[in-house]
């Protein structure tokens, strides 16, 4: 058996004293500090916008064009949030395995290391998008990454539970970001899209921190679950929900009917949901002693199930209802 003196001792990074980092590992992080699958989420409305603004197929070029800068742009963005928010994302669970946290063995990139990463992604989304779509892309392209950097992490993150709602917006540009690169101008249509992924954004992101709670407790990051009652912030996530799904009714004149149906329907599933949400976290705090009420609330149906379900529907939610943008522009018949 091979004695634990035997084996190499490590530092903080995981590395052997005076070892270097494996290239693939470093690799690794780098793209781990771009939060591959929240660009995911972005380039799935992205695409469709292009489709309707186009009425048809825009060329393949100025599609990948714009993907890939839309890609490098969102992984600006959160590489440089990685690297603001190191601090806190140590003291969080969901987040201390973050290639910038020196936590756990990890701590594989060097905080400069993902500035400079960060500003690089950065400069090469608004070349590729400026020299190959056009300039006002380019430019909504930016105005999303410094509106992510400075309003919602060094503004608003750590200050105000109005964080997600105003901060959240950094995350609608897609949209703009898509219409400008085929048509060079911002329409009416791109912008009842950019208020649908806003009014989105919060009952989709309020429903995930109301499981991770107590992270954000323990990082003093006042999001609203942590500042309000379980009750008061379903009662906002209904709110959000209804002026979401308005503002998806909202652009039928300029999608068409085939589209009008599949919002509504998908509307009624998120609706339905959001209710049931309500009904079990009201159901549920009516039986806590009034000790426990309030944001120090314990309930593990609340703080985990419940919540997580309306999470992971809200995505298959913004999925499935720009996938009916797409099929609309792509069947000249479903619209009007």
């Amino acid at each position: 058996m091979t004695s634990a003196a035997a084996l190499p001792q490590l530092d903080q990074r995981g590395t052997p004293p005076g070892g270097r980092r494996p290239a693939g590992t470093i690799a690794r992080g780098l793209v781990a500090l771009t939060k591959p699958r929240i660009i995911e989420l972005l380039l799935v409305t992205t695409v469709p916008t292009m489709l309707l603004a186009q009425h048809g197929l825009p060329s393949l070029r100025l599609v990948l064009v714009t993907l890939v800068g839309g890609t490098l742009a969102a992984g600006s963005a959160n590489t440089i949030n990685c690297y603001i928010d190191r601090d806190i994302d140590a003291v969080m669970k969901r987040t201390s395995r973050r290639p910038l946290v020196v936590n756990h063995g990890q701590g594989t990139i060097k905080p400069w290391e993902a500035l400079a990463w960060g500003v690089v992604l950065g400069a090469g989304a608004t070349l590729l998008l400026g020299l190959m779509a056009n300039w006002l892309a380019a430019s909504l392209a930016d105005a999303a990454i410094l509106f992510y950097i400075f309003v919602y992490t060094l503004l608003l993150k750590r200050r105000s539970p109005a964080n997600i709602v105003i901060g959240g917006a950094a995350g609608c540009f897609p949209v703009l970001v898509g219409w400008a690169a085929v048509t060079g101008t911002v329409a009416l249509p791109a912008v009842v899209l950019f208020a649908v992924i806003f009014l989105w954004t919060p009952p989709h992101f309020w429903a995930l921190a109301m499981k991770f709670r107590k992270d954000y407790a323990a990082a003093n990051v006042p999001m609203l679950p942590v500042v309000a009652t379980p009750v008061a912030v379903v009662r906002k996530i209904l709110w959000y929900s209804y002026a979401m799904v308005a503002a998806t009714l909202a652009l039928v004149p300029y999608a068409g009917w085939i589209y009008g149906v599949f919002a509504a329907a998908l509307g009624t599933w998120f609706l339905v949901e959001a209710h049931g949400l309500d009904a079990r976290v009201r159901a549920t705090s009516e039986t806590q002693s009034p000790e426990i009420q309030g944001p120090e609330i314990r309930s593990p149906e609340i703080q985990s199930a419940a919540p997580m379900r309306l999470f992971h529907l809200s995505i298959a939610y913004l999925t499935l209802l720009f996938a009916a943008v797409a099929v609309t522009a792509l069947l000249p018949w479903g619209r009007w």
